[in-house]
């Protein structure tokens, strides 16, 4: 690595520290000027996380088309047995 490289990386350091710095100042800044809620509320928030988050309601929607094309699959299975039964009944009182 050369010089001039060492000294663009360092720069670029710096640069990205101060406005790090700079960020952070501002932040407490405004949050001294803040109404209290807001720090209750701030408090607060972190405790969402430690709920369970719900599957994504997509997922439940697939599932109940799974199910629903399998039922029909059983249903329609189901009513085929009915008329092959049918026509049997039908042929053994022919016979």
């Amino acid at each position: 690595m050369d010089l001039l490289t060492l000294v663009l990386i360092i720069t670029i350091g710096l640069i990205g520290f101060y406005i790090l710095l700079r960020a952070l100042t501002l932040m407490v800044r405004w949050a001294k000027k803040a109404p209290k809620g807001a720090y209750l509320f701030m408090a607060l928030l972190p405790l969402i996380s430690l709920f369970p988050i719900p599957p994504p309601i997509y997922e439940n929607v697939a599932k109940a088309k799974h199910e629903q094309r399998k039922n029909k699959s059983e249903t329609m299975i189901k009513t085929q047995v009915k008329c092959v039964i049918k026509r049997v009944k039908a042929e053994l009182i022919v016979i």
